[in-house]
């Protein structure tokens, strides 16, 4: 209209302008705050959370090939599991079908056991990647409660003992390396308890030679001095590291 007053050049650009500097801020906070989101998500994801309800079941509900992988070996980080072929240390030979407590362990290891309400013994043989040192590995499974902190404590007990223990009764398997594993071949053992009411295991293992010969019997002055020690030593720490892994690997399982 005639003599109606011009708006001033701009002004309706500049309005633009600060509203879509606005919502280009609200904009990249929104994909900051998703981003963070899936960030936390992934995160989580990564999360290995034990479950304590499945803990002291899992010996009855895990197949036997979980329970004693084909292979088994020491994780060198924790993107590795024992069962991993790429860490392999020890291939399987067999799995005992008998699962008795009186029948699986020997000595002070089945009478402490027992004595602790030892409620099954499942066994493996294992022969290392050389086939010359074979092992059976036990899973003890213990009531709920202080059984496996006092399993713990006989295993560290026997670690520094002159004479160790026997602990597990070897499992032969025919047709393998492991074919002539018997009882007066076993040379070195250990153990590690994993305890506590979510998972009431311990893991005993004993060691020998595949061609049978024995440790810790030098005779005359050889076996002084603690020689006959040294000798077992490289027995006792095979059996040692053997049920660590295993440790490790069960404890993987819970998750």
């Amino acid at each position: 209209m005639p003599g109606a007053p011009v708006p001033p050049s701009g002004g309706g650009s500049t309005a633009r302008k600060v509203i879509g500097g606005l919502l280009t801020v609200f904009g990249v906070l929104g994909m900051l705050g998703g981003g963070a989101l899936a960030a936390h998500a992934y995160s989580n994801s990564q999360q290995s959370i034990p479950n304590s309800a499945y803990g002291p079941t899992l010996w009855r509900n895990e197949t036997t090939d979980r329970l004693f992988p084909a292979t088994v070996g020491e994780p060198p980080s924790y993107r590795y599991d024992a069962a991993d072929k790429q860490v392999a240390q020890w291939s399987r030979m067999g799995i005992s079908q008998d699962t008795s407590c009186s029948e699986g362990l020997s000595g002070e290891t089945k009478e402490t056991a027992e004595r602790l309400g030892c409620e099954a013994v499942l066994r493996a043989t294992y022969v290392d990647l050389t086939g010359e040192m074979v092992a059976t590995v036990a899973i003890i499974v213990l009531p709920k409660g202080t059984a496996g902190q006092e399993m713990g404590e006989y295993f560290d007990d026997q670690e520094h003992a002159d004479v160790p223990d026997a602990a597990v009764v070897p499992f032969a398997v025919p047709g393998t390396l492991a074919a002539k594993w018997q009882g007066n071949r076993r040379n070195g053992m250990g153990g590690e308890a994993l305890g506590g009411d979510s998972f009431p295991y311990a893991i005993a293992v004993t060691t020998g030679a595949v061609n049978g010969r024995t440790s810790g019997n030098l005779p005359g002055e050889f076996g002084d001095y603690g020689a006959n020690g040294e000798d077992r030593k490289p027995w006792m720490d095979a059996a040692n590291a053997l049920s660590e892994t295993f440790h490790t690997h069960l404890g993987n399982l819970e998750r």
